[in-house]
């Protein structure tokens, strides 16, 4: 975009959204250069903040009208890359459409604006004895647009799904401007709309609205916490448990490296520095018969030499355990300079040789690999910690992470669970997908977003890279 372009579109947006709603000078535009996944950094040329579906139906028809290219950000709390201006892209950030629009207790469903925090759903709800199932790790700071945009799961989603199972309607701004309600209530026959667009990270237009459904409360939450010496042992049992035909509604796993890290951070709650692993069993539904399925859990548990297991003692000490565990990435600074999450998904049955392949990768690479994971749905991940001042070590690190997610992929697995493709995993792409399967999912994506004006650059690697293509496997869980 040159000066004189620039200055015009400046004055453009500045005359619909306001002038300081628009950011242009370098030293604002800085703080957009990444979203979480640090290694990929890229100043946009414009960052601008509509509040409501028509400014950003008005902002994005000026940029296709001057082919300008540019992206949605929500929260920022991405992993992927998703959100970075590799090319000097115009973001349209929507932290301004904040608003909780309407709740419906009767048909159990609400609307939001995708600026909304996913968390404050469930608080603004929880008077009426609701709340919003999907809970990601960021659940205090990312958004629903954003949740939307990387399909976004969390511990609970092994029983509840994730984002996908709770949109009910979307309302988009297409690549022109165009402003279109898909789904909502009821859903018309035909092409599963919604399942394109959830999940497709702002590749295919703006979601401005989201009616997403709400759950009531359970009567009952009993959760178990599980010590252990050797991650072999957690692992059989988290394959037991699922086999007893128990579905819980969370079943967490962390190592001892994430141990550490977790212990070491804001929330410890006094593990044994020595452990092998750390589970984090819970179950949830109708008080009745609720503590037996616990008492059952427990009793697969003792069965792989634990060292201790017990029962949260009352909703304070469960707390504890949660809040340990959902700030867990964030502690691993506390323990290395930098780290990459990854986020690949296996069968539950492959845990045992996935994360003894993942330590092979760790000795391969010397580097420390910490695995926090949601064992229940088997999507790990890895956190691949490094030093991004000593040489070499960044590249190792992305390198190392790339071989994490090969070895998902060659066990029957997927390459992301809810994390999203972004700019990180578009080369991995290859490990599950030929490139027909990919060509074809670009066609259906050019339907949107004929022009790839809406953050082009993500998910679909270059052609034409000579490596050994993998014929498609069956994802056996996705979180």
């Amino acid at each position: 975009m040159d000066s004189q372009t620039k200055a015009s579109i400046i004055k453009r947006f500045e005359q619909i959204v306001g002038p300081r709603a628009v950011l242009h000078r370098y030293e604002d535009l800085l703080a957009y250069e990444c979203d979480g996944y640090t290694v990929h950094k890229g100043v946009p040329s414009l960052v601008v903040f509509p509040k409501s579906t028509q400014e950003v139906s008005e902002v994005v028809q000026i940029l296709y009208q001057n082919r300008i290219p540019y992206l949605p950000r929500g929260a920022g709390t991405g992993l992927s890359g998703g959100a970075t201006a590799l090319n000097g892209e115009v973001i349209i950030s929507l932290v301004r459409m904040n608003k909780l629009i309407d709740v419906d207790y009767l048909n159990k469903r609400a609307v939001v604006q995708p600026g909304f925090i996913n968390l404050k759903l469930s608080n603004s709800i929880s008077s009426k004895g609701y709340y919003y199932a999907p809970d990601p790790s960021s659940q205090a700071a990312c958004t629903i647009g954003g949740n939307v945009g990387e399909n976004a799961g969390g511990a609970h989603c092994l029983k509840y799904g994730v984002t996908t199972n709770h949109v009910i309607g979307l309302e988009l701004v297409l690549p022109d401007g165009e402003i279109v309600q898909i789904g909502g209530v009821p859903d018309a026959p035909g092409y599963d709309l919604l399942g394109f667009i959830t999940g497709s990270e702002g590749t295919m237009g703006i979601v401005t609205e989201i009616t997403v459904r709400i759950l009531k409360k359970p009567e009952g939450i009993l959760t178990v916490l599980a010590l252990y010496d050797e991650v072999d042992d957690a692992s059989q049992a988290v394959s037991d448990i699922i086999a007893a035909g128990i579905v819980p509604a969370a079943l967490e796993m962390m190592d001892r490296t994430a141990i550490e890290g977790v212990e070491s951070g804001n929330y410890p709650v006094g593990y044994p520095r020595d452990l092998g692993a750390v589970l984090i069993v819970e179950v949830d539904g109708i008080a009745a018969g609720l503590q037996e399925q616990i008492d059952h859990v427990i009793e697969v548990c003792r069965r792989y030499r634990v060292r201790e297991v017990r029962q949260a003692k009352n909703p304070e000490e469960r707390a504890r355990w949660w809040a340990n565990r959902k700030t867990a990435f964030g502690a691993m600074g506390t323990i290395s300079p930098d780290y990459l999450v990854q986020d690949g998904v296996i069968p539950r049955s492959k845990l045992p040789e996935v994360l003894s392949r993942i330590g092979e990768v760790s000795r391969k690479y010397n580097l420390r690999i910490a695995n926090v994971f949601h064992a229940g749905d088997g999507n790990l991940h890895p956190l691949i910690l490094y030093n991004s001042k000593m040489d070499g070590e960044t590249q190792r690190a992305i390198q190392a992470g790339s071989e994490v997610l090969k070895v998902c992929a060659d066990v029957g697995g997927s390459i992301t669970g809810e994390h999203g493709v972004g700019v990180e995993k578009m080369e991995d792409m290859r490990f599950i997908f030929t490139e027909e399967e990919m060509e074809a999912q670009i066609r259906i994506r050019d339907v949107f977003n004929p022009d790839n004006l809406c953050n082009p650059g993500k998910i679909f690697p270059k052609p034409a890279r000579c490596v050994e293509l993998k014929q498609p496997k069956v994802a056996y869980a996705n979180s």
